[in-house]
């Protein structure tokens, strides 16, 4: 049976334009998998736990050898690695604060860099890459080339990076000048907004085949 798993990080609730964005791709994804199973987490509303002195040497420590601390804050990395290989396909909103990702995703990704669960140690081979992985993207502004901000953009860049032990790749589907519609700096950009998102939609739903189609 296929299996979604769904994750949200934006904390700006129903303006949200990826939270906008991952609905969507998620009702096309239940549309082609009827019979599928869909796993929720929100990083916006209920970040994971950042790595700190207490509990980050966990995924470096033999667990035989962990501290109380570094017992909970692995077991909450076997938890999200978990989900991961549940999963045949993982759908994660990426919005770019500060041009950069969320904390929250970042901590998502330091938990999921764990050896022997999500990569071999010995081989450094990735043990989740066998999975769909599609993020998709909202970015207040513009980041291509030739625009004045051309490179301010680390959150895209950074995820496959990120991730790379895994052998997650992510798919990237964005929509960017989404502050156009809020910033009066920005009207003129409105037009430019909307072919960005009607774009990013047009690619989502293209993702998968309603299984009504496929009959």
């Amino acid at each position: 049976m296929a299996h979604l798993l769904h994750i949200d990080s934006s904390i700006t609730g129903e303006r949200s334009i990826s939270r906008r964005l991952t609905a969507r791709a998620g009702a096309a994804w239940r549309a082609a998998h009827p019979d599928g199973t869909v796993t929720y987490r929100d990083l916006g509303q209920n970040p994971l736990p950042h790595l700190d002195t207490a509990s980050g040497l966990a995924r470096m420590v033999p667990p035989d050898q962990h501290t109380p601390e570094q017992q909970a804050s692995w077991r909450l990395t076997e938890e999200v690695v978990a989900e991961v290989k549940r999963a045949d396909t993982v759908l994660l909103g990426l919005p770019l604060y500060n041009y950069g990702p969320p904390s929250s995703v970042k901590s998502w990704v330091d938990h999921l860099i764990a050896p022997g669960i999500a990569y071999d140690p010995v081989t450094n081979a990735g043990l989740l890459g066998d999975r769909q992985f599609v993020v998709l993207v909202s970015r207040g502004g513009g980041y291509g080339a030739g625009t004045p901000r051309e490179g301010w953009d680390h959150a895209e860049p950074w995820l496959p990076h990120g991730l790379s032990l895994t052998g997650l790749e992510p798919r990237f589907i964005c929509a960017e000048l989404t502050l156009a519609p809020v910033n009066p700096a920005m009207a003129e950009l409105i037009p430019l907004f909307e072919q960005s998102l009607a774009a990013a939609e047009r690619a989502v739903d293209e993702l998968w085949v309603p299984a009504s189609a496929a009959a």
